[in-house]
């Protein structure tokens, strides 16, 4: 009897897309229209954490940021574009956590890819400072993506010391 389909590594790796994709679009509309973080700018939340509004037309870290009106296209047909590899890499693996860790990153590119295409920009509003120092302004699905990444070279890491160790 095969296992059932949540429990398959494209199962999982779907499941984190989704919970991924839904915690980025239901911060940025909490943010957008509850808050009405766009209207207040920044709110303070602890002493090295603010909500603060930006509308990021770049990519990672305002990279590319010049491409005016392009840019939207552009960088959303590379993000799917990754997506889809995303997607076939986690449809391949044998590997339960890499298929997780892919999922997440391809909720969070699509999260992105969805705000482009909705608003011209991403929603970016966490922002962690402390001591004079300030890191960029990032959001549910950039957070998912660094993280999920961080997991996959962890694991890699690892299991390249496991074959040197063999």
């Amino acid at each position: 009897m095969s296992k059932p389909f949540i429990l398959r590594p494209i199962g999982l790796g779907l499941l984190a897309t989704m919970l991924v994709l839904s915690a980025d679009q239901v911060s940025k509309y909490w943010i957008l229209y509850g808050l009405d973080l766009p209207n207040k700018g920044s709110v303070a939340l602890l002493p090295f954490l603010n909500f603060t509004m930006v509308w990021n037309h770049a990519v990672t870290f305002g990279m590319f940021g010049g491409m005016g009106g392009a840019g939207r296209i552009v960088f959303s047909a590379i993000a799917l574009a990754v997506a889809g590899v995303l997607l076939v890499w986690m449809a391949r693996t044998p590997s339960k956590l890499t298929a997780t860790c892919v999922g997440a990153i391809t909720g969070g590119a699509i999260g992105n890819v969805m705000d482009r295409l909705r608003y011209g920009a991403v929603v970016d509003f966490i922002h962690a400072h402390a001591f004079g120092w300030s890191w960029y302004v990032f959001n549910v699905a950039d957070s998912a993506i660094v993280c999920a990444v961080c997991v996959l070279l962890v694991q890699n890491v690892l299991a390249g010391k496991e074959q040197q160790a063999t």
